[in-house]
């Protein structure tokens, strides 16, 4: 008569769960041969799943995004300087908040390839280099001038004309006239509408034309914008 030793895994921290099945049948029940291939495959998907349990645990390390770096944060610029930008267009270019601060608004019009072309003829002219100078007027051409560039620039057919023809052998002064036209066109156009433009009025903490704006002077009265005083205690910024 056979004995039969019962081993529940469950009791067992040391044994497979395999194991433990094969135990419970008896050594009569199976051949010595299948029992070692059970355990054989058994221990061969136990590697597979360990190795795969491994993998995930590398995997998900890497669509842990890292730690988030606080954004920077933009410049505070002094209402002071820039009240400034609004004394010549010139001096809005030469400075370099300013600069960003009308790029950002020609991106609200749709129009930021005025600028862009501008500054790329600015660094256009000051290239030394004759190899960089044509790979560059070739960019700017196809960027810029071209029918259907990307950031095609509203100049003149004859201008567009003209510069074509230079491209066989660009110049430094080969954009000076589509520069110059673009130039006025911000200066003209752009500028004015930008000086009333809700970006400018907040930096230079500003309200639009048509709106009162109150100071205050003292406890005893305000002035409004055309300089009359008022009683109006109450109203104080």
């Amino acid at each position: 008569m056979e004995t039969f030793v019962f081993l529940f895994p469950q009791f067992s921290f040391s044994a497979s769960k395999e194991e433990a099945y094969f135990k419970m049948l008896g050594p009569g029940d199976l051949p010595v041969t299948g029992v070692n291939e059970s355990k054989s495959r058994f221990k061969d998907g136990e590697k597979k799943s360990r190795l795969s349990l491994l993998m995930t645990r590398s995997g998900s390390h890497e669509n842990v995004s890292p730690e988030k770096k606080p954004a920077a944060k933009s410049p505070v610029i002094p209402p002071e300087e820039a009240l400034k930008w609004s004394d010549s267009f010139e001096e809005l270019l030469s400075n370099s908040d300013g600069l960003q601060t009308f790029s950002q608004f020609l991106r609200t019009e749709f129009s930021e390839e005025n600028i862009e072309f501008w500054l790329a003829c600015e660094d256009y002219k000051r290239t030394s280099s004759e190899s960089k100078l044509i790979s560059k007027a070739k960019h700017i051409y196809a960027m810029y001038i071209d029918k259907g560039a990307p950031k095609e620039v509203n100049i003149d057919h004859s201008t567009k004309m003209a510069i074509q023809k230079n491209m066989a052998k660009p110049t430094r002064s080969c954009f000076d006239v589509a520069q110059t036209k673009v130039y006025c066109l911000m200066k003209k156009d752009c500028y004015p509408r930008f000086l009333t433009s809700d970006i400018y009025l907040r930096i230079t903490k500003r309200k639009a034309p048509g709106g009162t704006m109150f100071r205050r002077r003292s406890r005893s009265c305000v002035f409004n914008d055309r300089s009359e005083a008022t009683a109006e205690s109450g109203v104080w910024m």
